[in-house]
């Protein structure tokens, strides 16, 4: 029994300990109070934020400590411009139930103001308008000398040095001049840039395995051209982006400039060949779904990828492989050849579709990605038994995107723009005349951190001589998670005499959604959506409203909406809406 009353007695002798701890925790309190007369708050923090936390003491310790808390609030109030403060102090004794308090009474008095402010930039940099212009404008004339400004203004013309190539600038003059008396600061800084380095020939290190050409077309800059920073950022940013490496070191320090110019020396480790990746879903549009990837991310020296993907769903099953060239510029620029498979089961819809396609795809100087495409498309389909019919496609299509967010997963401001356009003709190995054009526009924009607005539009249309012989995967369908809520997935569109929706010459989508931002990660929602597929412009559209909750999760937004379609005579109804991904 010794060893168990042992560890008994022990065990109480701990539980004790950490009783008697969270006790003390909890009762003592903080024991400096500062207050500062008159409504300055910055003040009172910043004094608050010197001294500290301050437990467990006397009041007779609390006297022998109140000449350092009186020090230290001092130097707080320097350091925001006020020079000559009057701090009073008491101590409060303790009874039976708190401990001593310190009480620090401030009044700050009159602030220093800066009388005169000299920037002065000498050298090449004095004639570079990116280094020169833009510095930060406190501290100004006139106002309150603030430290903490002072010091910005002084680390900003260093940063930009260091950032632009001038490695041999320094502050030649460094001087804050302050007079408590006559409550004036004169600020001098004087800086001498030297020459600007530029940046030379880039050379890679043996055992990258690739072709030394390949991977010069990663580098967007010429030899020679004035060093910054922010071409190395892209140039290792790219290198990674590519896919082919696990590891980037770029040495591209001053230290081994020869006459100003830095030689740029770039080591690569190549990651593994090959990766997979699967992965569960949900939506209410197909309901549960398993994805699958597979991609060798590396085949040649030459670059050259290839890989495949599969999503199986219960409406849905689909596979597809792709076999990519880099081009150059390899970041944006590439040709793809594609093929696939996809099975559909949708509202009465089935469908059978083999697919065969080249890529081009390039990026333009203004932003926009262009893909040059052309395709076979070869469709067995079936609609409510009333339409079925087979067809053979070849459909050439150019299109056009721009993104712009300031968050991949998560933006709070931005744009998507695209538009895609293809098109067949029975002259050119296809069974009918197609004209097929979507365009899509969405936007977001945040006010106040929480307040945040977003908007979707969708326009679409074929152009053809016999509808009836356009296969269902070129018309057009609405209702859904990502179209109109409140309505059955690809519910809305024109219907046949059985009333099988059978998809519409057009598309007219619109939508605008409130959310508001009530905790970290989380948000509400409010939308309105309106739209449907149809065969004329003028024909009726439908109306979804709703509310929703929005998690940010680490992989993007998981959204659950409550919609309520308000034209039941198109199948509107109340409906659980599921899905995830990016906003824009």
């Amino acid at each position: 029994m010794q060893p168990f009353d042992h560890i008994l007695k022990s065990g109480r002798i701990r539980l004790l300990g950490l009783l008697l701890f969270l006790w003390s925790s909890f009762s003592v309190a903080e024991q400096v109070e500062v207050r500062v007369k008159g409504d300055f708050p910055e003040l009172q923090k910043n004094a608050e934020a010197f001294i500290g936390e301050v437990e467990g003491r006397s009041a007779d310790n609390l006297r022998r400590y109140a000449s350092t808390a009186v020090s230290q609030a001092s130097k707080a109030l320097r350091a925001l411009g006020y020079y000559s403060p009057v701090v009073d102090w008491k101590v409060e004794e303790a009874d039976t139930e708190k401990t001593a308090k310190l009480i620090l009474e401030i009044t700050p008095g009159d602030p220093v103001r800066v009388k005169s402010r000299t920037v002065d930039i000498r050298g090449p940099a004095a004639s570079d308008s990116r280094f020169r212009d833009n510095l930060p404008v406190h501290p100004a004339e006139g106002d309150i000398l603030n430290h903490g400004d002072y010091t910005n203004l002084r680390n900003t013309l260093q940063t930009r040095a260091r950032r632009r190539g001038y490695f041999d600038g320094r502050l030649v003059t460094r001087t804050l001049e302050v007079d408590p008396e006559a409550l004036s600061a004169n600020i001098v800084l004087v800086f001498e840039s030297g020459d600007r380095y530029r940046l030379g020939e880039v050379t890679f290190e043996e055992g990258h395995w690739f072709e030394n050409s390949l991977l010069q077309e990663f580098v967007t800059f010429e030899p020679g051209i004035p060093y910054h920073a922010d071409e190395i950022a892209k140039l290792n940013s790219d290198l990674l982006g590519s896919g082919y490496f696990s590891g980037v070191d770029i040495d591209a320090v001053p230290g081994n400039a020869e006459k100003g110019v830095i030689p740029v020396r770039i080591g690569l480790t190549r990651r593994d060949p090959r990766s997979l990746a699967a992965g569960l879903g949900f939506s209410t549009d197909v309901g549960p779904r398993f994805r699958g990837t597979w991609r060798e991310h590396w085949i040649n020296p030459m670059g050259h990828k290839r890989g495949a993907e599969t999503e199986l769903s219960g409406p849905r099953q689909n596979i597809s492989t792709w076999y990519e060239l880099p081009l150059d510029p390899p970041m944006t620029d590439a040709i793809r050849l594609t093929a696939g498979y996809q099975r559909e089961d949708i509202e009465n819809v089935e469908s059978e579709q083999l697919t065969f396609g080249q890529q081009w795809q390039h990026q333009l100087d203004s932003g926009w990605l262009q893909v040059l495409s052309i395709r076979w498309d070869g469709e067995r389909y079936n609609i409510g038994d009333d339409e079925k019919g087979t067809s053979s496609l070849l459909l050439p299509g150019v299109g056009y995107s721009k993104l712009h967010a300031d968050s991949p997963l998560d933006p709070s401001k931005g744009y998507r723009l695209q538009i895609d356009v293809s098109g067949s003709h029975r002259a050119a190995l296809s069974s009918v005349d197609i004209l097929h054009v979507n365009a899509i526009a969405r936007g977001l924009f945040t006010l106040g951190g929480r307040h945040r607005f977003l908007s979707r539009v969708q326009i679409g249309g074929v152009g053809t001589n016999r509808f009836e012989d356009v296969p269902p995967s070129l018309r057009f369908f609405a209702g859904g998670d990502q179209s109109v809520r409140g309505y059955a997935y690809q519910s809305l569109s024109p219907e046949n005499d059985n009333g099988v929706p059978v998809g519409g010459r057009y598309t007219l989508v619109g939508s605008a959604e409130y959310q508001y931002q009530f905790a970290d990660r989380w948000r509400s929602a409010m939308f309105i959506d309106h739209g449907n597929a149809v065969n004329d412009l003028f024909d009726p559209l439908a109306t979804g409203v709703g509310v929703g909750i929005r998690w940010i999760s680490p992989l993007g937004p998981l959204r659950l909406d409550i919609a309520k379609g308000l034209d039941t005579e198109l199948g509107g109804e109340w409906r659980i809406h599921f899905s995830m991904g990016p906003e824009l």
